[in-house]
């Protein structure tokens, strides 16, 4: 029972971090289309980007931490577990990269265009339907 809550509780933590993930780069994309002339605008997306990556990233750390518990904890295994905490490391590179482009968006160096960050945005999408498939069809 106690190997179920952990788990679900896993899962709720992994959704959460995954809205920031998808969210944080929209605010991104909005953010690049900002006119230089608008500053208001710029400064509430810059709160709402800041105050995201602050929330987001702690439950991140949470979900893997937990993962790691049931992994190691539950003898949970597989090669479909270590392509997936590949891909978790990817994820966590992700999110450190989101903190690098908030802080350009935040010092005015920001030289990338809403288009790149439309693209941008979908990383997770894609880790996210990958990892659903190695955890629910545990290929290897």
């Amino acid at each position: 029972m106690f190997y179920l809550v952990l788990k679900s509780l896993h899962l709720v933590l992994v959704v959460s971090w995954f809205a920031g993930l998808f969210y944080l780069p929209r605010i991104f994309v909005n953010l690049a289309m900002v006119p230089k002339e608008s500053r208001a605008e710029r400064d509430r997306l810059l709160l709402m980007a800041g105050k995201l990556y602050r929330f987001m990233t702690p439950i991140g750390y949470l979900s893997i931490a937990l993962g790691l518990w049931l992994w190691l904890g539950f003898g949970v295994s597989g090669g479909w577990l270590h392509a997936k905490t590949t891909l978790v490391v990817g994820l966590v590179a992700y999110n450190l990269y989101c903190k690098k482009l908030l802080n350009d968006f935040q010092a005015g160096r920001n030289t990338r265009g809403h288009v790149w960050f439309r693209w941008f945005n979908e990383i997770p999408v894609i880790v996210l339907l990958v990892v659903t498939l190695l955890v629910i069809l545990k290929p290897f």
